[in-house]
């Protein structure tokens, strides 16, 4: 089979077969001048006057079929299209008992039929020699808006019952292309059961699960399109690649796979999507990827868009990457192009995130010299940079500064500011800051009272939580996901299952979905109150919603396992999680191990380690000093300080914990006399001892008084 390669655009399906064709004298126009006018007179056509003027008014907007045709002769063409070929007597035929809805059903297409009206036979006939681009562009026509689709859907179904053209391949590709804008995939995919797919046909219904960010479905058919023998377009890959960057399901691992496909099928990269590979891998937080592939782009000629570079930049700042950030603003400028706010915003993040404040003050400067006027983001990042720095007076300033500059503070820069208070500690901030806004005039939205539900949900004031939940109703602020899940996390953290449960019977009833995040926090409150049967139930139910369970539901059921000895179902999931093709993580690990270390299980703990290391997994500070806590439970001090030896020739260091855990070990043993050097050795190390560790010594030193007493 013969594939064309499709144009650099998106509507790639309206103009694939529209060649220039040498031109024709047809025997006469199919529909008369005389026929069209007395159409609208017929009897089966006076009820729907109005419908049938609007179906006539499609055709009339149709402006001819090749677009690559120079303009004279393309409109020389469509005028003799025009002159020659009425399409309003069909229109009107077809929409004779009112407007055509679409309907849709997994029956095979009409076949000939066997007797016509004459009526029907006589304009059937009449179209006889209409070629295929025409009937092409009449269905690009009416496919243009979304009440018009059941009409073109009749049209085609009208050519197939009387055979009128055989290149049905693109009308319903066209058809397709059009019910994947209008969001009725479900149509799509019902409408493309009619015909065997075809190259066409794919990368349409690609293409509309792309528009419509059902990106599992994309990819299957990506791959299923490979299965049958064809060859996947690049269009196909930047309309996949855009619809996980819009909906934030963009991964650095999925990229490179697709990467590797485009690479295997030797596609050449053009513009657009060199421009898409980039910035999916700047989203997905991989800027070395991202820099890379620019660049390979830029040596073979291609540019990369501002708004590609301003996505690394943005990447970069957040990895803490502020040097390379700065070298590539720098170069976006020298290139001639002049930086706007978004570039100026994503450089800013990464000053606020890893440099002094001083460098973020000297941006903002720099913004207004040059002329570039701050937005609600610039100044809710140097608002971040303050509370960061504990400069609240300065932070308010900058509320001032927006009012200054007609910049209106919204909710969200008074939730940064929120945000601020509630990571240094300072909760009662909270009421300070809605009077603020309420003094201003700034309503909160939902975003603001999820981070004020947090904040005193971290600081187990529940009360003062669900007091903020209820005025947030009562405003008609819908709760999300992100506000149950919140709600219900706090109350479980401070042992109020109950309440946990009812929140969340409370999200469903009021049509919130849980998500795999409220699962998991629903697991582990079942897992610390050992209501197993209720977890389990709890796992079904997430797998009969199509939830799979992911690292964290794995990680949370093997702590919870584990905490409670149950380490054979803790193993079994361990076990299933890889079968599944899922990575375990070193937090799952870590939660194995302390569980093994709690109840002196030295071997099995040692045993844990060796598959966390055998997995690929660089073993943590947390897992080491849980492996101490075990042989000091198991009274085995001397490959406790084994592991300590291991942690410093592998460049792990000790912190107050690890030197904690130690002198523990040694007090478990009697061996009371090697604890200040321990504790000397911490010290050293330039660990601060904290209180627990200034106990353990108090403790080894109490008893060394006491042996020498007795002795």
């Amino acid at each position: 089979m013969l594939l064309l390669q499709p144009p650099l655009v998106s509507h790639r399906f309206h103009s694939l077969y529209f060649i220039s064709r040498p031109r024709h004298c047809f025997f006469q126009p199919p529909i008369s001048a005389a026929f069209s006018a007395t159409a609208s007179c017929s009897p089966s056509s006076s009820s729907s006057s109005s419908s049938s003027s609007s179906s006539s008014s499609y055709f009339s907007s149709w402006n001819g079929l090749d677009e690559s045709e120079e303009n004279n002769e393309d409109d020389e063409f469509s005028s003799e299209v025009r002159r020659r070929y009425d399409f309003s007597p069909l229109l009107k035929f077809l929409s004779r008992f009112g407007p055509v809805e679409l309907v849709l059903d997994s029956e095979d297409s009409e076949s000939s039929p066997e007797s016509l009206d004459p009526v029907e036979f006589e304009l059937a006939e009449s179209y006889r020699a209409v070629p295929a681009p025409y009937w092409h562009s009449l269905l690009k026509s009416l496919c243009s808006s979304s009440p018009s689709l059941g009409l073109a859907y009749a049209v085609v179904s009208w050519l197939q019952k009387h055979n009128l053209c055989f290149s049905y391949e693109l009308l319903y590709s066209i058809l397709i292309h059009a019910l994947g804008r209008s969001e009725k995939l479900y149509e799509a995919f019902l409408l493309s059961q009619k015909q065997t797919l075809t190259p066409l046909t794919y990368n349409a219904l690609i293409g509309a699960c792309a528009r419509n960010n059902d990106i599992e479905k994309a990819l299957n058919l990506i791959s299923r399109m490979r299965q049958d023998g064809y060859q996947s377009d690049f269009v196909n890959y930047s309309l996949v690649i855009q619809a996980l960057t819009r909906s934030n399901k963009i991964d650095s691992a999925l990229l490179q796979r697709l990467y590797r496909e485009i690479e295997r099928d030797k596609l050449e990269l053009d513009v657009q999507l060199v421009n898409d590979i980039i910035t999916g891998f700047a989203k997905s937080g991989d800027p070395s990827r991202a820099l890379q592939l620019l660049g390979m782009a830029q040596a073979t000629g291609l540019s990369a868009r501002t708004a590609t570079l301003v996505s690394i930049i943005s990447a970069l700042a957040s990895s803490g990457r502020t040097l390379e950030a700065e070298a590539l603003f720098e170069e976006l400028r020298q290139s001639g192009i002049k930086p706007r706010t978004k570039a100026y915003n994503a450089l800013l993040k990464g000053y606020v995130r890893t440099g002094p404040l001083k460098d973020a003050e000297s941006m903002v400067s720099e913004m207004e010299k040059r002329g570039v006027s701050p937005d609600e983001h610039t100044y809710s990042l140097l608002i971040d940079a303050y509370v960061n720095a504990g400069r609240w007076e300065s932070a308010r300033i900058v509320l001032k500064e927006m009012e200054a500059g007609d910049v209106q503070p919204n909710s969200f820069v008074f939730s940064r500011l929120l945000a601020g208070y509630r990571d240094r500690g300072e909760w009662q901030k909270t009421f300070q800051v809605l009077k603020e806004m309420k003094s201003i005039g700034v309503k909160p939205d939902r975003q603001f009272y999820n981070v004020v539900i947090d904040t005193f949900g971290k600081f187990n004031c529940l009360d003062h939580a669900m007091t903020t939940f209820d005025r947030m109703l009562s405003e008609g602020i819908e709760p999300d996901r992100v506000t149950w899940n919140t709600l219900i996390d706090c109350h479980c953290k401070h042992g109020r299952h109950i309440v946990a449960e009812e929140m969340f019977e409370a999200m469903e009833k009021r049509g919130c979905l849980p998500c795999a995040t409220t699962y998991n926090i629903m697991i582990n409150s079942y897992g610390d109150q050992e209501r197993w049967d209720d977890m389990k139930r709890l796992l079904g139910k997430m797998n009969s919603q199509g939830i799979l369970p992911n690292v964290v539901t794995h990680t949370t059921l093997v702590d919870v396992y584990g905490k409670s000895g149950r380490f054979n179902e803790a193993i079994d999931c361990l076990e299933e999680m890889k079968s599944v093709g899922l990575k375990p993580s070193s937090t799952m690990y870590n939660a194995l191990i302390n569980a093994y270390a709690q109840r002196g299980l030295s071997e099995q703990a040692v045993n844990a380690f060796r598959v966390m290391t055998s997995d690929g997994l660089k073993p943590s500070l947390l897992a080491l000093n849980s492996l101490i806590n075990a042989f000091g439970e198991d009274r085995r001090d001397a490959e406790a300080f084994a592991v300590l030896q291991y942690m410093k020739e592998n460049g792990v260091n000790p912190d107050v914990v690890t030197y904690t855990t130690l002198m523990k070990a040694l007090i478990r043993v009697d061996k009371f006399q090697k604890v200040p050097g321990v504790y000397e050795e911490m010290i050293m190390s330039g660990c601060k001892p904290d209180r627990k560790a200034r106990s353990m010594l108090r403790s080894a030193l109490r008893y060394m008084k006491q042996t020498l007493r007795a002795s």
